[in-house]
């Protein structure tokens, strides 16, 4: 009999529990969860419509705008100068750059030289009997003449019969065959025709030069030009004299420039056309790299933003109470980093940096302004 209370006691709690344990289970409550509302912050700024300034971005090398290229015309021996011919060396003006040996060049012209003159005396007793009224002129010649100079001028021939005479005699043919030879004398020794800087030498102190042979080259380092290509879009727009801002390829100093010529012709392979900078500083170096900025033209009427917040279709983002919605623009010029939009409204506030996510419609705050007007609004 008590095994038997005991089992039915025992179902009994088993039972109990069961019902106890299912009401605790029921009688706990989950909290409902809050779904808070995400608003982000944006940088905006409204609209103010005015005057942009399109600048061209264009770039290229420095080369000096005067510059020679030393050839020989003459052969011989390359001579020692007044200073060595290596590259770097300086030179004024006038100055004696390249010198040959043209010793036995030379003595062949003082001996045509002594044959004019020996020609012109020969002739002066049938000038003197002949032609009385020429031979005071020609006496003058003979006395001017001097070996060690350049030869001079023939005094003028007024009549036909002195022409005659004078060329009949073989001295017009002698004469042209002097100034011909001091022609060639003179390019034995090669003269700076500007201060400046020798850039290349190709040959030294010794070596026998040939006619027709490169020797150098030689530039003047006042005035660099920097040739840039543009768009064909702005070549009517493009002025000669306008006033170029360059900047050196580490951005650390800038140059004033000049437009100084524009080509005539458009490159067909790249459709751009070529213009020419004129920039003068101590610091510059030919072949030195540089950033020029052309202003082409001015857009009225329209603003520049970022290129990043230009969206496909030509749309931005703007804010209208606390939401983002998308407008229509119309850009009219694309830099490397910039872009220049018209037909948007004044006052109308736009995103200035672009928003991770964004979507029409989506709740946004706007840096800088008053929660409260926000909530007002």
């Amino acid at each position: 009999m008590r095994k038997i209370i005991l089992s039915i006691l025992g179902i009994v709690i088993i039972i109990a529990s069961f019902f106890i344990a299912r009401s605790i289970i029921n009688s706990k409550t989950r909290p409902k969860a809050k779904v808070e509302k995400v608003v982000k912050t944006v940088f905006a700024e409204q609209v103010k419509n005015g005057v942009v300034p399109i600048v061209v971005p264009a770039n290229g090398n420095l080369v000096a705008k005067r510059r020679v290229e030393l050839f020989s015309e003459v052969q011989g021996v390359f001579k020692k100068g007044n200073k060595y011919f290596k590259a770097g060396e300086t030179y004024r003006k006038g100055e004696t750059i390249i010198n040959i040996d043209a010793a036995e060049y030379y003595a062949s012209v003082q001996s045509s030289k002594s044959d004019l003159y020996n020609l012109i005396t020969s002739i002066m007793p049938d000038l003197r009997l002949d032609y009385p009224e020429v031979y005071p002129k020609w006496q003058a010649y003979l006395t001017s003449f001097d070996l060690d100079k350049s030869t001079p001028e023939f005094p003028e021939m007024t009549t036909e019969k002195e022409k005659f005479f004078i060329s009949g005699r073989g001295i017009l043919t002698s004469y042209y065959n002097v100034k011909n030879q001091e022609q060639r004398l003179s390019k034995y020794k090669i003269y700076a025709p500007f201060s400046g800087v020798l850039t290349e030498a190709l040959v030294t102190e010794g070596t026998l030069v040939r006619s027709g042979q490169k020797l150098g080259e030689f530039i003047n380092t006042d005035v660099y030009e920097l040739e840039v290509s543009v768009s064909k879009t702005y070549s009517d727009l493009l002025k000669v004299n306008e006033q170029v801002e360059l900047v050196n390829l580490e951005r650390t100093k800038t140059y004033n420039g000049k437009v100084a010529r524009i080509n005539g012709s458009i490159d067909q392979a790249s459709q751009t056309i070529k213009a020419f900078i004129d920039v003068s500083d101590k610091d510059l170096r030919e072949g030195m790299y540089l950033e020029a900025s052309l202003n082409a033209k001015e857009e009225t009427d329209a603003i520049e933003i970022d290129r990043s917040l230009l969206l496909e279709n030509n749309q931005i983002f703007v804010v209208r109470d606390s939401l983002l919605d998308l407008i229509d623009v119309k850009p009219v010029y694309f830099s490397d980093r910039q872009v220049v939009l018209k037909d948007i409204p004044d006052g109308t506030t736009i995103i200035t940096r672009p928003v991770v996510g964004a979507y029409a419609g989506m709740l946004v705050k706007v840096y800088g302004e008053d929660p409260a007007n926000n909530k007002k609004s």
